[in-house]
């Protein structure tokens, strides 16, 4: 993992924290977004855990810089100080994986990193909802979402935080059919992960919070 953050105090405290988890391992620090892309590079970690508010180069153009430029980028979850951040949507619309308050238990943002990078599953998807649902609904334009009807009900499942296996038993479909619905999600959407593609669906529509209407069979 890679810590990117403008201060030093903050970088220190987190670094303490999280090498501390059995699982991490942080592998660097970056202080400015303008360092994240070379370190990455260089370091290769799995986890980019950024500021989103830094000098230079903020975490928004930093996570958009390594989804552009990087054949295979590591996950980004994004810190910041108040969940309803507008820095924070920009970052998931980056591309961004999740996100994580700085005030939260070193547990908690250890739980956000180690889920990223090994699971296939929304992180914390009732935040993301109401962060992207309290945008106002002139910001972004409605998006055209070719999606067969499965793929739409796959889509609508992420968006509920399920993992792949879980969708499978809600579909009842075998786990690789999922697979190959998400990918087909991704590529159809041109979204970098599964938090961009959920964020695409609630501004365009396709989901709507409180609804409920996809059934197996």
């Amino acid at each position: 993992m890679l810590i990117a953050d403008d201060e030093e105090l903050t970088r220190t405290g987190l670094r303490t924290l999280l090498s501390a988890k059995p699982q991490l391992d942080v592998v660097g620090e970056a202080a400015d977004g303008t360092e994240v892309l070379p370190l990455v590079a260089e370091l290769r970690p799995d986890v980019v855990l950024m500021d989103v508010r830094m000098p230079g180069m903020d975490g928004i153009e930093a996570t958009r810089r390594l989804r552009a430029e990087l054949d295979e980028p590591p996950k980004v979850v994004v810190i910041t100080t108040f969940e309803s951040d507008q820095y924070v949507y920009e970052a998931l619309r980056a591309g961004a994986d999740g996100f994580v308050l700085k005030r939260a238990p070193s547990d908690r943002i250890a739980r956000a990193v180690h889920l990223v990078a090994t699971d296939d599953s929304l992180l914390f998807p009732d935040a993301v909802r109401r962060l992207v649902t309290a945008r106002p609904a002139s910001a972004v334009p409605p998006l055209p979402l070719p999606l067969t009807g499965r793929e739409q009900d796959t889509l609508r499942l992420m968006a509920k935080g399920l993992s792949n296996p879980e969708i499978a038993q809600r579909l009842v479909v075998s786990l690789e059919t999922v697979k190959t619905h998400v990918s087909n999600v991704l590529m159809k959407l041109d979204a970098q992960n599964r938090t961009q593609a959920v964020v695409m669906a609630y501004e365009s529509g396709l989901v709507i919070p409180g609804e409920d209407y996809v059934n197996g069979g």
